[in-house]
């Protein structure tokens, strides 16, 4: 039987069931991730210079920021190890070959443990109310109690700032769970329906219940809330939860595996760490419901394994937002408001995200001038270096962000901003101005610190551009005359719509 040695350094002695932090640096390529341990495959310890050396008989995995790698049954392989804590941030090159499943959930385990959270909610353990609340009270406990840890997992996630990662995430899912909690008997009385003659002298009523064993699946930037706020709903309906966290992202998905069984209902409410291969198996298998949230191209794929089984199913998928800016409206206020919602809002990686601005040509030089004062005010004349923009997720999308500088239909419109830093994954907040309304920047969703802004005649022209495009998932109308919000709101349909304010919406309970 093969065996692996590792050489650990500055680590505490590894029992069987420990998990620890570290860096891996294999090749020249430094990669940060978590190791974990089989229970049935360590064997002894001994002291080997500054830390510690051991065999194991069978695989181990090194599961990295991103991917896993597998070492074991194909050689012995030395590999040095050293403690990292959450906050170091070290990404993954896309070309880096590394193969395997995650250490916590293979094929099987994954399988396991989907039938096991069906079979305890066959005890119908999830239907009463008083269970509910307690799921509920002990998710906000958790919040509570480890928003230090959240923080820091989020800044090792995307380098967002601790207020932003508090009032984008913290707070609402705080908000959430105390709606829930409050409001929770009266969504689960019966609703009194009025009968008929025929069926007189009887009563009627609506009953909620539980669809099931629900499956989530959560986005990578907003890792904390998109994964715990459909939970709160899940749970509140007297569902049990699959919780399957965006594997683009590590701390916050390996944090919320680590908490959740401690502060909930662990036979019935789970999380399943990994990546593509995960999911997918995961999907393959049979749910009551599936919420998802991400991209409309993986959006399409749920939506297909689920009618396989006809499951009920909540796509929540991005678009390009658009922003009419009419020459009523208060230029300063508006347009400080645009900014929070576009660069304030994890630098643009956020699918309610202002996209594009439409301006009435009267003032786009204006709004311009003033759009730049405004990007200097919040983010200092060097903006990749401000503590109060988060970084983007990792080299694919920089270089995908890059892309859209570098398109020759859009380099010679760029009219501020445009400064990156690959190193540290930065790029500035940038105005392109007059894009081409066919060019790639126009045409995707651009899901980071880009604007274009487009000059109109007025706002039907706006609405027939807005139009012409997929439905937004959100829109926005910035003006103070109450004919062109009135023509806005009836003419334009969109997810949601805000007037003289942006990404405020989501607030809403």
């Amino acid at each position: 039987m093969t065996t692996t040695s590792l050489a650990l350094a500055g680590l505490p002695i590894v029992t069987p069931d420990h998990s620890s932090q570290f860096v891996l640096r294999r090749n020249g390529t430094a990669c940060h991730g978590r190791i974990a341990f089989p229970t049935r495959v360590v064997a002894g310890l001994v002291r080997a210079g500054r830390g510690y050396a051991f065999s194991v008989q069978g695989d181990l995995e090194l599961q990295l920021r991103r991917r896993s790698c597998n070492f074991g049954r194909g050689g012995k392989e030395s590999v040095g190890v050293s403690q990292a804590s959450a906050a170091d941030v070290v990404v993954v090159k896309d070309d880096m070959k590394v193969g395997g499943r995650s250490a916590d959930h293979g094929d099987e385990r994954v399988l396991q443990l989907v039938a096991e959270v069906r079979e305890a909610y066959m005890t119908m353990r999830t239907k009463p109310a008083e269970w509910r609340v307690q799921q509920l009270k002990g998710l906000l406990r958790m919040v509570i109690e480890s928003e230090s840890e959240i923080v820091e997992a989020l800044y090792a996630d995307l380098g967002k700032p601790a207020h932003e990662s508090y009032m984008s995430e913290i707070s609402l899912v705080k908000s959430s769970c105390k709606l829930a909690i409050k409001e929770l008997k009266k969504w689960m009385a019966p609703q009194r329906v009025s009968g008929s003659m025929i069926t007189f002298p009887s009563s009627a009523s609506i009953v909620a219940e539980p669809l099931g064993v629900t499956l989530v699946i959560s986005a990578w930037n907003f890792p904390f809330l998109l994964s715990v706020d459909p939970l709160i709903g899940a749970i509140s309906a007297g569902c049990a939860v699959v919780l399957k966290p965006s594997e683009v992202v590590y701390a916050t998905p390996a944090l919320l595996a680590k908490l959740i069984p401690l502060y909930m209902d662990n036979s019935v409410i789970r999380v399943v760490e990994g990546g593509v291969a995960e999911t997918t198996l995961l999907l393959e298998q049979k749910w009551d419901k599936i919420f998802y949230t991400g991209n409309p191209k993986v959006g399409r794929i749920v939506m297909a394994a689920a009618s396989k089984h006809l499951t009920p199913v909540t796509l929540e998928l991005g678009g390009k937002c658009p922003v009419y800016f009419d020459r009523s409206a208060n230029l300063k206020v508006g347009l400080r408001r645009i900014a929070q919602g576009k660069w304030g809002n994890n630098n643009g990686q956020a699918c309610i995200s202002p996209d594009y601005i439409l301006v009435d040509e009267s003032i786009a030089s204006e709004l311009v001038d003033n759009l730049k004062e405004i990007i200097e005010t919040f983010y200092g004349k060097n903006p990749i270096s401000s503590t109060n923009l988060s970084r983007i997720v990792n080299t694919k999308h920089y270089l995908r962000l890059i892309s859209f500088l570098e398109d020759p239909q859009i380099c010679s419109k760029i009219v501020h901003g445009g400064e990156r830093d690959e190193k540290k994954l930065y790029i500035a907040p940038t105005l392109v101005c007059d894009a081409l309304m066919d060019s790639f920047l126009m045409s995707e969703e651009i899901f980071g610190p880009i604007l274009p802004i487009i000059k109109v005649q007025g706002e039907q022209e706006a609405i027939d551009i807005i139009n012409a495009r997929p439905k937004p998932l959100a829109a926005y109308v910035f003006t103070t005359n109450k004919a062109v919000e009135e023509r806005m709101v009836k003419n334009v349909s969109s997810g949601g719509m805000v007037v003289n304010d942006t990404v405020m919406h989501h607030t809403v309970r």
